[in-house]
């Protein structure tokens, strides 16, 4: 998986390819825990993800539960599988998905 950063201010975009999951989960989740801190809006953009696992969405919902504390934060360009892996886990209800 390959993690690309946008930081424009306080926003940050994370650009994700290749394949979010038991690997390459916590590869993000140390990323997010040293950009989360000064960020208040915080896009993921999935043009490039291929598939999410478990792994995946438990840092996704971490991601979540910090930014609704101190910001906003959206998925965009979710690919048909990540975006039914999303309904099937009823994360379509938790996550902003544009």
């Amino acid at each position: 998986m390959t993690i690309n950063e946008t930081k424009n201010g306080s926003d940050l975009i994370i650009s994700l390819e290749g394949r979010l999951d038991t690997m390459t989960a916590p590869e993000l989740e140390e990323e997010l825990k040293k950009v989360l801190p000064e960020t208040e809006q915080l896009t993921f953009d999935f043009e490039g993800l291929e598939y999410i696992s478990s792994a995946g969405l438990r840092v996704l919902l971490s991601a979540q539960k910090v930014m609704s504390k101190q910001g906003s934060m959206k998925i965009t360009h979710a690919n048909e599988t990540i975006m039914e892996i999303f309904e099937v886990t009823g994360f379509v209800d938790i996550l902003t998905i544009e």
